[in-house]
């Protein structure tokens, strides 16, 4: 029956064939589609009752064996072939086995996405590792529908829909390790563009001090958070591990005493002895509106996953000024544009001078593979910068080399640089008066606030990084 009659007709009328002369239909199954099958086959047909979505699972099932069959005979390259197969419903099918193989090779490889482009004789596979996308594979124009249909079916998306953004999650477990994915679709004019983030749910949770934070610096967070109320923002671009700082904090402050209550989008990871909530706005459960639920739970700490909106922040503040520790995250540039941004969402100044503790900016940078690095003297390098390389306590800088255990990048990992801008009295009445962000980096400068800029020096003189990372994650 399969092969006689378009695949189409049962996805429309949701009817699942389950031998030549018998079919599974559901109460969406128009009679005349029935009737239009037993004509063409000429022949009586038996009929069972599934449900709508044991239909649709199993049509999901016969699109993937189609799709398979059509490419038994082309060559695909497998780079995991040796590896256990995820979600290996039809292990030995060609497609299934090639997505598994990006999987394995990203999830071996330590990247946190995977982008999957289509252009217009091939599609490229890129995954992101510390940060930076390298490119692992192309696949076939025509491959690439199949390609992009298996991921869909694992994700749970409308096939059918190709025109709109589709965003969806798979879970599965590769390598030992249990990942949750979160997908996203966009049509472009060649096909759908996939980008798919990796959240390996089996690492372990950095703690405050496995941050990366200086001697001075830790003391300035330990100080900030030790407040019972007020708010403490992080900011910078998304992907500059302002969450993985977050939960370093949640994971401090956590204690039998206290009641934590978190609303994120999404919850990234699980914190045993922590209150989570997931946004949701299909359900309108966005952030101001869990936040404002939070807030009647009798909560010591609120960490709000991001502040979006005026509506938010000016929850958020006055969840701070009524005996609530807040902690968020914001994107600005850097830690005095966080106030412009608050007033720029038509907060008072009055309200976040009496509110705010603290603001934290981070980038990301690569780390140096402590393997093959190499030193050299930078008071030069320092020089054309325009850094006064005398107040620096080394001037030795080190350089990206390769091996193999940082697979000939010269990197492996990455660490946190920052900017930690401490309220004080004296900021206080600043922030008052006005919000010019320069005005406010003035101040905390003579109070001797690091730039990211200066911190980034400090490390890449300390051997964890480089100069040209620093500039990349800062000037960019």
């Amino acid at each position: 029956m399969k092969t006689k009659i378009p695949l189409d007709f049962f996805q429309n009328y949701h009817i699942l064939p389950q031998d030549e002369c018998k079919v599974a239909v559901c109460e969406d199954t128009p009679p005349e589609a029935i009737e239009d099958l037993r004509l063409i086959l000429n022949k009586d047909i038996e009929i069972v009752v599934f449900s709508k979505e044991e239909i649709n699972e199993g049509l999901q099932s016969l699109l993937i064996e189609d799709i398979s069959k059509s490419h038994e005979d082309d060559q695909i390259i497998l780079t995991e072939s040796d590896t256990q197969d995820l979600l290996s419903q039809t292990k030995d099918a060609p497609i299934i086995r090639l997505v598994n193989s990006i999987f394995l090779k990203a999830v071996d490889s330590g990247a946190s996405d995977i982008h999957i482009e289509p252009y217009e004789n091939e599609a490229h596979v890129r995954i992101r590792i510390d940060g930076v996308l390298q490119e692992i594979m192309k696949v076939p124009k025509s491959q690439f529908a199949a390609v992009s249909s298996r991921i869909k079916v694992m994700a749970k998306l409308n096939l059918a829909e190709k025109r709109l953004p589709q965003d969806g999650r798979i879970s599965l477990r590769a390598s030992k390790s249990l990942i949750d994915v979160r997908i996203s679709t966009i049509p472009t004019i060649y096909g759908e563009r996939i980008v798919l983030r990796l959240l390996d749910k089996s690492l372990r949770l950095l703690t405050l001090e496995e941050l990366g934070l200086t001697p001075n610096h830790y003391n300035s967070i330990k100080h900030i958070i030790s407040y019972p109320y007020g708010i403490v923002l992080f900011t910078g671009p998304t992907g500059s591990g302002k969450t993985t700082s977050l939960y370093g904090i949640l994971t401090a402050l956590k204690s039998p005493f206290k009641n934590i209550i978190t609303i994120e989008d999404p919850v990234e990871y699980q914190i045993p002895g922590i209150g989570q909530i997931q946004v949701n706005p299909k359900i309108d459960l966005t952030f101001a509106n869990g936040l404002r639920s939070i807030v009647r739970q009798d909560p010591d700490i609120i960490m709000v996953g991001e502040i979006r909106d005026g509506e938010t922040a000016e929850i958020a503040i006055h969840a701070s000024l009524t005996g609530h520790l807040v902690l968020s995250t914001l994107h600005t540039n850097d830690a005095p544009t966080a106030i412009s941004r608050l007033v720029d969402m038509k907060i008072e100044n009055y309200l976040i001078s009496s509110s705010m503790r603290g603001i934290v900016a981070q980038r990301l940078v690569r780390k140096l593979c402590d393997n093959c690095k190499k030193p050299y003297n930078g008071l030069n390098r320092l020089r054309d910068m325009g850094i006064n390389a005398h107040t620096l306590k080394s001037h030795t800088l080190y350089s990206p080399q390769g091996c193999p255990k940082c697979l000939n990048t010269g990197f492996k990992g990455r660490i946190a640089i920052f900017e930690i801008l401490t309220i004080d009295e004296d900021i206080d009445r600043l922030i008052v008066k006005s919000s010019d962000s320069n005005d406010i980096r003035k101040l905390a400068r003579q109070k001797g606030m690091l730039t990211l800029l200066e911190d980034g020096i400090y490390k890449a003189t300390e051997g964890l990084t480089t100069i040209d990372e620093v500039l990349r994650a800062t000037m960019s």
